[in-house]
């Protein structure tokens, strides 16, 4: 299978919607207005307690995902719906808020660590460390502001205005990975 699974990371409800924390969410769905057909929106897998949608990017097919459990918890349904469309970790790109970027920065990888983010800490607990990170920077914290208020935050108004060039930034780097790639 030449599949790619892409997850966009983010915490489920309208609360959260507009937080750092749900970047990851944000550029899947711009990533999703590229692919053929465009998918209306995800649909409900209940067998992984995720949303999805199957398309295509150029000739690549591609599975789109959100997780519908907390960011925490993300690493379950990612390895079921991996074992679901027989898709294996160096196939699967996860787009997650990464503290260690500038805002605005983008930067894909193949393997390495969490960081520190619990979303990808629990991908690596149930994957192993094989799966492709595409951190999406949200920058560190004013002061002396604890981190998971930081992330819970919805962007500031300057902030907000970029979002959409962000995600559309992310969207062109892992429509280049996907469209590229070679195994």
């Amino acid at each position: 299978m030449n599949a790619f699974l892409i997850v966009g990371l983010g915490n489920p409800g309208a609360e959260y919607a507009d937080t750092r924390h749900n970047i990851g969410a944000a550029a899947l769905d711009e990533l999703a207005t590229r692919t053929t057909p465009m998918p209306a929106s995800l649909s409900a897998h209940k067998r992984t307690n995720t949303l999805v949608a199957e398309s295509r990017l150029g000739q690549v097919r591609v599975v789109l995902a959100r997780t519908r459990s907390y960011m925490n918890l993300s690493g379950g349904p990612v390895k079921a719906l991996s074992q679901f469309y027989k898709i294996p970790p160096q196939r699967i790109i996860v787009m997650f808020d990464d503290l260690e970027l500038g805002f605005g920065e983008v930067k894909l990888r193949a393997g390495g660590g969490d960081h520190g983010h619990n979303g990808l800490r629990d991908i690596t607990k149930a994957l192993g460390k094989d799966y492709i990170r595409a951190g999406i920077g949200i920058g560190r914290p004013p002061g002396r502001m604890d981190v998971a208020s930081f992330v819970l935050k919805p962007f500031g108004k300057q902030e907000r205005a970029e979002v959409p060039i962000i995600c559309a930034d992310t969207a062109d780097a892992v429509e280049q990975w996907v469209t590229t790639y070679e195994l």
